[in-house]
């Protein structure tokens, strides 16, 4: 008896579930079935879109692969034509290495302020990734140093030179450069020891900032007040002229 009643009840409980999903379905059924839809489309969408973008990163790519190749063969109108047409039509990372190489081409062709415009102008690009920003920065304030002042290369160094910044060696024997043009010698000096003193200092640089250490150490010895001189000698002492113990005249002067 109590096994017919507990079979009863959960026919009883199922018949209302089955009720209840049937009225949920009937009043929101269709929204179920068109977000299900909105779901699918957007994953293909995505996809699609993924695969696109995919496809055309590979070919940015495989252009600015040759476009180089042109540049290393001296194909200079080739590659430049190449590279102003992947700075124009690729996906923004393409797009700007092929800015950064136009940039440096005319870097290259003696064009310093048309050069340091364009990588300035490349460094103030929103949603840029920050190791391209940041080498921007730095060959735009290395194409500067001859122009611009020591607090205008402060500023444009001084994220750089921070510990954990990619181009931090670089960027601080850039700014020891600017410091000794400015006649900074003690902050020249601070920079190219900074470069020392740390182990992961490229060679090459560490090599050019013990040279100019040395030439500032030098230059400092040079310009130093010598140091006070002894008291001069006394004049020797001024013999009488040939004659007679008494001061006569030689024999020659009676004549």
């Amino acid at each position: 008896m109590t096994d017919q009643r507990d079979s009863l009840a959960r026919e009883i409980d199922e018949e209302l579930r089955r009720e209840q999903l049937l009225k949920l379905w009937e009043s929101y059924g269709t929204y179920a079935v068109a977000a299900a839809a909105i779901i699918i489309v957007g994953i293909g969408g995505y996809k699609f879109y993924d695969y696109r973008r995919t496809v055309a990163a590979e070919a940015a790519g495989a252009r600015f692969t040759a476009a180089a190749r042109e540049a290393a063969e001296d194909k200079k109108a080739e590659a430049q034509k190449s590279l102003e047409s992947i700075a124009a039509t690729a996906p923004t990372g393409y797009a700007t290495l092929a800015r950064l190489r136009l940039a440096a081409g005319d870097r290259e062709a003696g064009k310093t302020d048309q050069a340091a415009a364009a990588f300035e102008a490349i460094a103030k690009e929103r949603g840029l990734d920050p190791l391209l920003a940041d080498y921007a920065r730095l060959q735009a304030a290395m194409l500067r140093l001859d122009s611009a002042s020591w607090t205008d290369m402060q500023n444009r160094l001084t994220d750089l030179v921070a510990d954990g910044n990619a181009w931090r060696f670089s960027a601080r024997e850039l700014l020891g450069l600017a410091a000794q043009k400015a006649g900074k010698t003690d902050e020249a000096k601070s920079q190219f020891q900074r470069l020392l003193g740390d182990r992961s200092t490229p060679p090459s640089i560490g090599e050019r900032a013990r040279v100019m250490l040395a030439m500032l150490t030098e230059a400092e010895l040079a310009s130093a007040p010598a140091p006070a001189s002894a008291a001069p000698a006394a004049p020797p002492e001024q013999k009488a002229p040939a004659g007679d113990a008494k001061g006569a005249p030689p024999a020659d002067a009676k004549k």
